[in-house]
């Protein structure tokens, strides 16, 4: 096949190979350098901030009853009785909490590097005045907090576990409880249980919605998530709540969608979840990274340029003669050193396909020849890239629109070439951690924290929320530093 929209890329190009030495050129004419006053540049000055008016009696009552649903909301996992506040201090604490709730309680700065999906500014300011002017502050509220389903079903199963917490929380259970005991237990979690409901049918739904396989067996893995205590089960919910926030308020509406720690590819069209597929991400020490970016082009028969820590944590140690043999390569760089390259074959890391798209931490998706992971309920396991399931299916359907490409990715592999195609348009692909969703009802469906991160971002949370907001009460349970 011999397309223009198919960019052939010769091997030792993408193996690396060093750039020709660049053609000589005269140097053009030397031009005696002249003297002139620098331009001066004028300094931007800000605009003034905008003027809150001062608040009607009614409105300060309405204010310090709203500042009470922080916990609510998931700011903060206790709340505290506190005096009503008035004038700037009032106003101080809507805008805190109108950010927080808008764009995240945690400030940026205290992200990890490896949070890359951040918030876009806000400032809340023009929405307050132009609220407190019209008297329409309740309305100017509901407007906050993150538009999507999975928020707001976040915060109706954040009230049931709350109530759950504010009861005692739940019995440890062991194997060897009793039925009832387990039957009750679920039921806290799960409003579908029935007195009559068979036991396995119980612990098979519960097996499911902790990303476990349903055997309907109290076995170690269901033992160990049932007795998971409230008040972490809160942090979970607190933390994905937080991260809702930093999501943009508009998506697009064709997209990619990876849920890192379900480990799990989800592929909408029209803003409609249209297809999904297992996926293989990144082991606690190789963490995938949140991030959003666009896939622009796929690669058909990829080599795998071996990123240098993997190359010599994992591959040199082999030895040369063993690299040889498995059908690597080893290459000069151009600074005089060397590095591993892994052809493109049936036998490739890589598979027979890569999906790019820019991203500071050189991940991306990718075919894989190792295909055993996926039949696993523990799919955490890759160096930080995201292998499919079924890849030739993803590309297929990012190519439809081209009518020279549409259903021909099987026969470009069969080619055998390494090539780059362009994609018709570019597929936006967000990378999030999500570990804890909730369908209508309030039923929150869990998966274990594999990074830590919701442990860590429920205590910046709650830290955040001590320093900023006069009405957070501490949770030891939860937060154990500032």
């Amino acid at each position: 096949m011999n397309r223009p929209d198919l960019i052939r890329i010769p091997l030792l190009a993408l193996l690396g190979a060093a750039a020709f030495p660049a053609v000589a050129q005269t140097p053009p004419p030397a031009i005696a350098p002249t003297l002139s006053a620098p331009t001066v540049q004028p300094i931007p000055v800000p605009p003034p901030p905008v003027l809150i008016p001062a608040l009607s009696p009614a409105q300060e009552a309405w204010a310090n009853d709203w500042l009470k649903n922080g916990a609510a909301q998931g700011l903060m996992a206790r709340q505290k009785a506190s005096g009503p506040l008035r004038g700037d201090a009032l106003v101080s604490a809507l805008l805190d909490r109108a950010k927080a709730l808008s764009t995240g309680r945690v400030d940026t700065a205290d992200f990890l590097q490896i949070w890359a999906l951040r918030p876009a500014a806000f400032d809340p300011r023009p929405g307050l005045a132009k609220a407190v002017g019209e008297d329409r502050l309740a309305q100017w509220s509901t407007g906050l907090t993150p538009p999507w389903s999975g928020y707001d079903t976040l915060r109706k199963g954040l009230a049931r576990y709350e109530a759950i917490r504010d009861k005692g929380g739940w019995p440890t259970l062991t194997a060897s409880t009793a039925p009832d005991v387990v039957r009750a237990r679920i039921a806290l979690e799960d409003p579908a249980v029935t007195p009559n409901e068979k036991l396995v049918d119980v612990i098979q739904r519960a097996q499911r919605r902790y990303g476990l396989e349903p055997t309907g067996n109290l076995g170690a893995r269901t033992l160990e998530a049932l007795n998971v205590g409230v008040d972490d089960r809160i942090a979970a919910i607190m933390a994905n709540m937080e991260r809702w926030r930093w999501m943009p308020r508009s998506l697009p509406v064709n997209r990619v969608q990876v849920n890192i720690a379900a480990a799990v590819l989800t592929v909408f069209e029209g803003d409609q979840p249209v297809s999904s597929m297992r996926a293989v991400t990144g082991s606690p020490t190789n963490q995938t990274p949140m991030l959003t970016s666009s896939i622009h082009s796929i690669v058909v028969n990829p080599p795998w340029n071996v990123p240098m820590s993997i190359a010599k944590r994992e591959l040199f140690p082999k030895g040369r003669a063993a690299l040889a043999r498995q059908g690597y390569k080893i290459v000069k760089t151009p600074e005089g050193g060397e590095r591993i390259v892994q052809p493109a074959g049936p036998n490739s890391a890589l598979g027979r396909l890569k999906f790019d798209f820019n991203n500071p931490f050189a991940v991306y998706l990718h075919d894989t020849p190792s295909r055993g992971k996926f039949s696993s309920y523990d799919r955490l396991a890759s160096h930080g890239c995201i292998r499919l399931e079924k890849p030739v299916a993803l590309a297929e359907l990012m190519v439809a629109a081209d009518p020279n490409l549409n259903g021909q990715i099987q026969t470009l592999i069969d080619e055998g070439k390494t090539q780059r195609v362009s994609l018709p348009s570019q597929v936006a692909v967000y990378l999030l951690y999500w570990t804890a969703f909730a369908g209508n009802n309030g039923t929150v469906s869990f998966r274990t924290d594999p990074y830590g991160w919701d442990k860590l971002l429920a205590q910046k949370i709650e830290a955040s929320s001590r320093r900023a907001d006069p009405t957070a009460a501490p949770s030891p349970a939860i937060a154990s530093k500032d």
